[in-house]
């Protein structure tokens, strides 16, 4: 078989990621956070890039250059000598003009004894439930032994204050330590009821009705100690919590009060007083922060017309720096190949390819607001109940661009608008179908059910089916599960628990 050489031609398609490219999509769907922490590093990382907020114009980047105050150039000046600025810093005595600076600013002497505390006992963060329940054990007088098992009991303890492992679990972990011997089962119970003796009531219980009864004996306990006797309505608690809680779950409370023997009415006290319990014994030292959300972008109205502006508050403003082109256009005219000739050729073509990202990246956020802001004007000016239905093919046809740009555009970014401060991705929703005129957004047939709930009689509340069919009358196409499933996403319980008993 005979090998030979020819040459063919041949037209493919083919998507072909360059580095710039990867990093432009890469940009384009970080937060802001995400953002401001890259451009940080690539700071530090780059010698080429510099923020123009710091370098200023002064000097066209050339470096820092000592300037001297004007009284001093001109004294200089006068006297026709030059500043020998390391004779004058000798001449200086530092330890009068700092003893000086001191007294007539009034601090005291850098050796001086102070009172206050020191900087180790500072708090940094407020003290969860974990540090709370610690503290109380470690000022308790109690056995080592029960001690270091109650450590680990309040270590199983999840942010509500629920116990999430079981006494044996709890006596294997002793297994796990350098003796390896398992706890035994009356000291791990002892431990238990040391920890569900402290501070907050209803703590390392495994379940709510656990944990509701044992605040109801520690509020009755509090009660006697001040030499007052529990009312009825107390005792009457702890019996439905203890002998009647799958009913009261389910809210059958004529049958719980016939069981009772007591009158329907009567019961009403008695339910009020269970639900000023704590469903979640620990929350009130739930340790996280607020997070504030800062908006990528603003619109404003200004003389009748929605104005867009990108927030670029606290970012970087980065250019290329000229010490460093002009130093490149020097080793240029002396026709120098060297390492650092070829090492800052790289580094400034990283910084335009990262300038131009982040540039693109700003004008395809500001298309995509402005398109969703032509799109959705009626909202702006009139409410949720305008909104219309809208989904990223159409903003991403008006554009001219792809829907996977639009989505990545979209993600975990913010827009703050006259009516509020929303996700940009709240303005993108399906639409129901209408008798007359175009479809209504599902945001909006939500808020519908919202207001025909606010507006129900509380003893007589409205089933799905007569949502669907108060919904169906105005013209909106919708079936009872749709309202079921929208009521849910609200957060709105059905109609049984809805209903006012008393």
């Amino acid at each position: 078989m005979a090998l030979e050489q020819k040459l063919s031609l041949k037209l493919t398609q083919k998507l072909v990621m360059t580095p710039s490219l990867q990093q432009a999509i890469k940009l384009l769907q970080m937060t802001r956070m995400e953002l401001d922490h890259l451009l940080t590093q690539e700071l530090v990382e780059n010698p080429i890039l510099e923020d123009q907020r710091e370098a200023g114009d002064e000097g066209d980047g050339d470096g820092a250059d000592t300037q001297e105050t004007p009284e001093v150039e001109a004294a200089a000046e006068k006297n026709g000598d030059e500043i020998d600025h390391e004779q004058s810093l000798e001449n200086i005595d530092l330890d009068a003009y700092f003893g000086d600076y001191f007294e007539s600013s009034g601090y005291a002497s850098m050796s001086e004894e102070r009172d206050e505390p020191p900087i180790e006992n500072s708090l940094t963060r407020q003290p969860d439930l974990y540090d709370h329940l610690l503290w109380q054990l470690h000022m308790a007088d109690v056995p080592a032994a029960t001690r270091e098992v109650a450590e680990l009991i309040i270590g199983n303890l999840d942010p509500d204050g629920f116990l999430v492992a079981t006494v044996e679990e709890i006596q294997a972990l002793g297994e796990q330590d350098g003796d390896g011997v398992a706890y035994g089962h009356r000291e791990v119970e002892e431990a238990l009821a040391l920890v569900r003796a402290l501070d907050p009531p209803g703590i390392a219980w495994r379940d709510l009705r656990e944990s509701l009864a044992a605040q109801l004996a520690a509020r009755v306990a509090a009660e006697r100690a001040e030499g007052r006797e529990p009312d009825r309505e107390c005792e009457l608690a702890r019996q439905v919590i203890e002998r009647h809680w799958e009913a009261f779950l389910k809210r059958q409370f004529p049958q719980i009060a016939r069981e009772l023997g007591v009158e329907l009415g009567e019961l009403e006290p008695v339910v009020n007083l269970i639900k000023t319990l704590e469903t979640r014994p620990g929350r009130g030292f739930n340790s996280e922060r607020a997070h504030y959300i800062e908006p990528d972008v603003y619109v404003r109205r200004v003389s009748g017309e929605y104005v867009i502006q990108l927030n670029d508050d606290g970012m970087p403003r980065l250019r290329v720096s000229r010490a460093y082109r002009r130093m490149l256009q020097k080793m240029r005219s002396e026709g120098s190949q060297s390492e650092a000739q070829q090492f800052i050729k790289e580094k400034i073509r990283s910084a335009v390819w990262l300038i131009k990202s982040l540039d693109q990246r700003q004008r395809t956020i500001y298309k995509v607001a402005n398109s969703i802001v032509r799109q959705q004007q009626e909202f702006l000016d009139h409410g949720i109940e305008r909104l219309r239905p809208m989904v990223l093919r159409d903003v991403a046809e008006d554009i001219e661009m792809h829907e996977s740009t639009v989505s990545r555009v979209v993600s975990n970014k913010y827009i703050h608008t006259p009516r509020g401060l929303f996700p940009m991705k709240f303005f993108f929703h399906s639409g129901i179908d209408r008798e007359y005129g175009d479809h209504i957004s599902s945001l909006t047939v939500k808020r519908k059910i919202e207001k025909l709930i606010e507006a129900e009689d509380p003893k007589n509340p409205l089933s799905d089916s007569e949502l669907m069919r108060i919904l169906n009358r105005e013209g909106i196409q919708i079936a009872r599960r749709t309202v079921a499933k929208y009521r849910d996403e609200l957060n709105i319980p059905s109609s049984t628990e809805r209903k006012k008993i008393f």
